[in-house]
């Protein structure tokens, strides 16, 4: 029994070593002061409504100017800034139409960090600390009481779905919709309610494109609820899709693809048939027949018109 303790003891002792070490050899950047100007992305239009928008996984581990390893975006270096900014300008051209555009740089997990739920889990408070003390800002000092739309992809979707689980239910009324793409979502909770169209208000939207069932990202559940981005319904019903594939090449170099997109009802999964493009496999994360980088960029035109559409639908049904 004595051995038997001892050998416990060296094991915790061991394990706490090298947790120690591990926690000296990573470093964390300085948190976002909201009340900067340089940690927003803005496009002011004037309009009656707002996109808050969170971006996806744009960051890598990478070392740090202390010569440690870090797993979060510095929003305060221009180098890491460029990705984080690239997807804000192309969301917002892509999908913004008319209305007003809102995007906090936080520091976001590195794409490593999703290797595995521990890693996730263990890093997701960081950025999710941040999106909160952006979206308050947001609401204090930029919104000016107007209706929004939230937004979020991938990690930024993950990031959404808890600020609308904890929205207050006076915020709430003032959401037209809120769009968590590139993701699947377990269970419905609060202020969590599924679209069932494609201009019903207070709802949320959600997709996860893929070529097949057998083609999602490890760790990823089926999802309850899916909505059909082509044709707005959420049973079996296929629709077609006419368009470029790729967001990395330019429009007028690329044949458009005729696809057929559809809602999985068993697993919550849109099936995207006959996308052609050679497939982008995220690094580390991802498996061929996954879309998730593509989840914006072929719905694009759907995604903006029905923007407007609820936006229209909550303006019209607002009292005066």
């Amino acid at each position: 029994m004595r051995k038997t303790a001892i050998g416990l003891t060296a094991c915790i002792a061991l394990l706490l070593s090298c947790q120690t070490r591990s926690a000296l050899t990573e470093t964390m950047p300085a948190e976002p002061d909201y009340r900067d100007s340089t940690q927003w992305y803005v496009s002011q239009r004037g309009a009656e409504a707002d996109i808050f928008y969170i971006i996806s996984t744009e960051t890598g581990d990478y070392t740090a100017a202390d010569g440690l390893t870090c797993h979060y975006a510095d929003t305060y270096a221009d180098s890491l800034r460029a990705p984080l900014y690239g997807e804000m300008l192309g969301v917002d051209t892509l999908i913004s139409g008319r209305l007003n555009f809102y995007s906090p740089y936080y520091r976001q997990c590195s794409l490593q960090s999703f290797v595995t739920d521990n890693l996730k889990n263990a890093r997701i408070a960081t950025p999710l600390g941040d999106v909160r003390s952006a979206f308050s800002h947001y609401l204090n000092h930029l919104n000016g009481g107007r209706p929004f739309i939230l937004a979020g992809y991938s990690q930024g979707a993950m990031l959404m779905l808890e600020l609308l689980k904890e929205m207050d239910d006076s915020t709430y009324e003032r959401m037209i919709a809120a769009y968590a793409i590139g993701i699947t979502i377990a269970q419905p909770e609060r202020h969590i309610v599924a679209a069932r169209g494609a201009d019903d208000t207070g709802v949320t939207i959600s997709y996860n494109s893929v070529r097949d069932r057998n083609s999602t990202m490890p760790g990823w559940t089926n999802s309850c609820m899916a909505i059909n981005p082509v044709n707005w319904r959420t049973d079996s019903t296929r629709a077609t899709l006419i368009t470029e594939p790729s967001p990395l090449l330019p429009v007028s170099a690329q044949k458009k693809d005729t696809m057929t997109v559809h809602v999985d009802t068993t697993s919550g999964l849109l099936i995207v048939e006959g996308f052609s493009d050679p497939d982008y496999i995220l690094p580390l994360i991802g498996v061929e027949g996954c879309y998730h980088s593509r989840e914006i960029w072929l719905y694009r035109e759907q995604l903006r018109a029905n923007i407007a559409l609820r936006t229209a639908a909550y303006l019209s049904g607002r009292p005066k």
